[in-house]
């Protein structure tokens, strides 16, 4: 009977739930940590379940068909497949087979990595960007500086229909997004890195689109996957294009922005307050000045919060499906990076 391995970095109670809650949803399988699963019977391993593993770890189960990664953000493991560490650390398994010690073939990964699309992901997101949206809208940030200076001043009040705002990235957490915004009636534009066409916003491509839509936008919204050429995407050059006074909210990698050059927008007043969920290093280390900018809102990496249940469910019926009709979902391009 094939094996179907949990791999993680979390701690012993996150891994427990996660095993508990995936068997629940399993049938005629069980979910097993490597200590559970005797050296001899590790070729029987065609599944691995993984959260932030360490990517070393999926080489001792040289039959590896499907890695499911339980988040929607996979770069990092991606980078590491593709990194020489790893190439270097597979060309020292002998339990590889010729085909799998090819470096095209381990860029292109020798199994498929497919990410968690989770609805219930989606929605969780768009509430957030709703309710950040809003927060910006409705200059909280400016009201609670207000309240600690005992102020009582009224700010200009702008309807949603006149708000101009922009998303960085079309996925499934961005059409989410965005589908949430629409019922509001804000001015919306979206920006990809291949042309769309979608219903009642305005869609830009490629650099020229990049900085045509920067120009026109109140709130950028990032909700683009962490890849190389997203990397420090948003730094002095791209944020210099929005208009004087936006505003930016940061809800898929921490390294899309470049943290420096977004200070000093935010010093500068080119932009007038971001908010943060995620970071080039998390937790955010407690010395960095990121803490106390009082045009900053810190958010610990909450926007869309992994629903245990509902994605041990979807899990459990990709495995189904792949037993019985040996079907998989698709899987993340390793060279795109999702």
């Amino acid at each position: 009977m094939k094996h179907i391995v949990f791999l993680s970095r979390l701690t012993e109670e996150a891994q427990f739930l996660w095993i508990e809650h995936l068997n629940s949803q399993l049938q005629n399988q069980t979910v097993l940590l490597p200590d559970q699963i005797p050296e001899r019977e590790e070729a029987l391993v065609d599944i691995a379940i993984v959260s932030n593993p360490n990517p070393e770890d999926l080489l001792r189960y040289p039959n590896l068909v499907w890695v499911q990664s339980l988040w929607a953000g996979v770069e990092g493991l991606v980078q590491a497949l593709k990194s020489d560490v790893f190439n270097k650390a597979c060309l020292n398994k002998r339990s590889l087979n010729k085909k799998s010690l090819n470096k095209k073939s381990l860029n292109k990964a020798s199994f498929q990595l497919v990410r968690l699309i989770d609805p219930t992901l989606a929605q969780s997101m768009a509430e957030s960007v709703l309710a950040w949206t809003l927060y910006l809208q409705r200059n909280m940030p400016c009201y609670a500086q207000q309240q600690g200076q005992k102020q009582w001043r009224k700010l200009q009040h702008r309807d949603s229909k006149d708000l101009r705002i922009s998303m960085l990235g079309a996925g499934k957490l961005g059409l989410g997004s965005l589908n949430l915004l629409q019922q509001l009636n804000y001015s919306l534009s979206c920006w990809t890195r291949s042309p769309k066409e979608l219903d009642g916003i305005s869609h830009y491509h490629g650099q020229d689109g990049l900085k045509a839509m920067l120009e026109q936008t109140d709130i950028l919204i990032n909700l683009l996957p962490l890849t190389p050429s997203t990397h420090h995407m948003l730094n002095k050059e791209t944020l210099a294009w929005l208009p004087k006074g936006a505003k930016l909210i940061n809800f898929s990698r921490g390294a899309v922005v470049n943290t420096a050059d977004l200070l000093a927008c935010l010093d500068s007043g080119q932009i007038e307050h971001a908010v943060l969920d995620v970071f080039e290093q998390e937790p955010l280390p407690v010395e960095s000045e990121v803490w106390s900018h009082p045009k900053i809102t810190v958010l610990p990496h909450i926007s869309a919060p992994t629903n245990k249940e509902t994605s041990a469910k979807i899990v459990a019926e990709n495995i189904h499906l792949y037993r019985t009709e040996n079907k998989l979902l698709e899987s993340v391009d390793i060279k795109l990076g999702y």
